[in-house]
């Protein structure tokens, strides 16, 4: 399936800037309201569904005899136009 990107940011941050943009997706999700991401001049809101399927991956990525990047990643993900449908199966635990 092609993929079309409607916003893309990436900047250091510290571990507290960070917590304190998940912390307003986690509250947009609570209150079931629109996320807006904004970087500059560009800006995409997108109304995620009461049950979003929700991916976390951890990976490390890099040559094999070169140096590795580790990373988590958190993704929503949810057909266009779906409202309030289930999605996703397995209990994940975050600690």
């Amino acid at each position: 399936m092609p993929e079309e990107v409607l916003f893309k940011s990436e900047s250091r941050q510290s571990n507290e800037e960070i917590a304190s943009f998940l912390r307003t997706v986690a509250e947009n999700l609570e209150q079931g309201s629109d996320i807006t991401l904004k970087a500059g001049s560009e800006s995409v809101t997108m109304s995620p569904p009461a049950r979003p399927t929700f991916e976390v991956k951890a990976e490390r990525e890099g040559p094999t005899d070169g140096p590795k990047e580790l990373s988590i990643e958190f993704e929503l993900e949810w057909p266009e136009g779906a409202e309030g449908e289930d999605g996703g199966s397995g209990e994940l635990e975050i600690e």
